[in-house]
């Protein structure tokens, strides 16, 4: 066995755990990524034929990882291909806002995010790949200068706007392949974030990896201040890879049109894979609302008890006044169970005053509940405008693809239609070609009848000719 393939001893998650994960990419969706030269292409996985022996059915966890991982590397492949070609046409150095580069860190972050083991929070489960990123300065001492820089950025908040903060600095420095390479060969260290078959801890990462090599005749020039990493929406777009539809003639058309079919159904198989997701952010959402309404119920019924214990405490405390006024006052001999009536009061007095500081206590604890409550609020509606942004882009890509697939049936159609014509017309040239020809013939004929009739008339002209002399 290879260096890449995870050890035997390793701990195999279960088939729920891998399921999870594999529902939360965009690449589950019954279609396999695959490269035509220079383009993309999209098939559906019913349509690909399998070994029978063993088959693999569609809903094995292991089956659908291993699709993902050969999904992701083949776009890493087209990403970083378009990339170095698009470059060198440029010939300039490139920044944040060329389109090409801007997908090659979408499909980078995708196949880093790929079978990340979520970690349990407050606030829910948290997957981000901040964390083995950081691990590369242990492995390169070069790469602690970057990490430093990512982390003295004012602007980033979270571990995503990290990441991405370092994907970038990586590539500006031309060492984003030998960092990936050094963290991809300590399998030991990834598999505390990475499920055993995750794209890092396969032979499609290190592929990856020796693919990024290329990326080091470019130059890129990023401007990290003000740019805001932590809100990106990260979704590939398709269509910097599809085919022009002008480049098709006569029996490719058909070929063209079922490519462009199965990426309209991927989309919209993507589409309802968003709007499934977004049900499941609003549930939490109301889930939380319900939880903030019994929070604020229970705060109300809370400051009830403490001005309740207020109000008893003073109750106490004119009791105690009463009392010593009394004991200054009366004679002796009733002093000493009024002492004992004093003490008692004292008791309970302390006991109330302890059970006022429990209760502010448990206050405090409720409003702190109650901010982290309304801080997981706002994220998820953060997180609802992200994945609404996402969709409407996905939206518009779905009728750009539309419209190329009308485009492309009109071509055929008008195809057919000249096809059609020439046909006639060559039927026609045929007949034509037929009648000419037995014309042909009937002269021929004609012509042999009036050599025959020309010959009979020599003759005859010539037995005249003597009976007259």
């Amino acid at each position: 066995m290879s260096a890449l393939t995870p050890p035997t001893d390793m701990p195999t998650p279960t088939t729920d755990k891998i399921t999870q994960a594999a529902m939360e990419t965009i690449y589950l969706c019954k279609f396999r990524v695959s490269m035509d030269g220079e383009w993309l292409c999209l098939r559906e996985l019913d349509d690909i034929s399998l070994t029978p022996d063993p088959e693999p059915t569609h809903e094995d966890p292991n089956y659908l990882m291993a699709n993902e991982r050969m999904n992701l590397m083949n776009m890493a492949k087209l990403s970083i291909k378009g990339l170095i070609e698009s470059a060198l046409n440029l010939g300039r150095t490139l920044d944040s806002d060329y389109a090409p580069l801007q997908q090659f860190f979408v499909v980078m972050e995708h196949c880093l995010k790929h079978g990340l083991k979520a970690k349990k929070t407050f606030l829910g489960q948290n997957k981000s790949f901040w964390g083995p990123l950081e691990l590369v300065e242990k492995l390169v001492p070069e790469a602690a200068e970057i990490t430093a820089s990512v982390k003295d950025l004012p602007g980033l908040k979270t571990p995503v706007g990290r990441g991405r903060a370092w994907l970038r600095l990586a590539l500006m420095q031309k060492k984003l392949s030998e960092y990936m390479k050094a963290l991809i060969n300590k399998k030991e260290l990834l598999s505390e974030f990475y499920e055993p078959n995750a794209l890092m801890m396969e032979e499609e990462g290190a592929i990856i990896a020796g693919l990024l090599v290329g990326l080091n005749v470019i130059d890129a020039n990023f401007c990290m201040k003000g740019e805001d990493l932590d809100s990106q929406v990260g979704v590939i777009d398709f269509s910097m890879y599809l085919k022009d539809g002008n480049s098709s003639k006569g029996s490719e058309g058909d070929g063209q049109i079922t490519a462009i079919l199965d990426q309209k159904n991927y989309v919209e198989e993507l589409n309802r894979h968003l709007n499934a997701t977004v049900n499941n952010l609003q549930a939490k959402v109301d889930a939380l609302e319900k939880s903030n309404t019994k929070l604020t119920e229970e705060l109300a019924v809370a400051n009830n008890r403490i001005i309740t214990l207020q109000e008893e405490m003073e109750r106490v405390k004119e009791e105690s006044s009463y009392i010593l006024e009394s004991n200054r006052k009366g004679p002796k001999q009733d002093r000493t169970s009024e002492g004992q009536a004093l003490s008692e009061a004292r008791k309970h007095l302390k006991e109330e005053t302890q059970l006022r500081l429990d209760v502010e206590k448990e206050l405090e604890i409720q409003i702190s509940m109650r901010q982290e409550m309304e801080l997981a609020m706002k994220m998820l509606e953060k997180d609802v405008c992200e994945k609404q942004d996402a969709l409407v882009c996905l939206r518009q890509q779905l009728d750009d693809l539309r419209a190329l697939k009308h485009e492309l049936a009109f071509k055929l159609q008008s195809s057919d239609l000249g096809v059609k014509q020439k046909s006639e017309l060559n039927s026609r040239l045929e007949e034509k070609t037929n009648q000419m020809a037995a014309t042909i013939k009937q002269l021929e004929q004609s012509e042999k009848d009036l050599v025959k009739q020309a010959k009979t008339l020599n003759s005859a002209a010539n037995k005249l000719i003597p009976k007259h002399q």
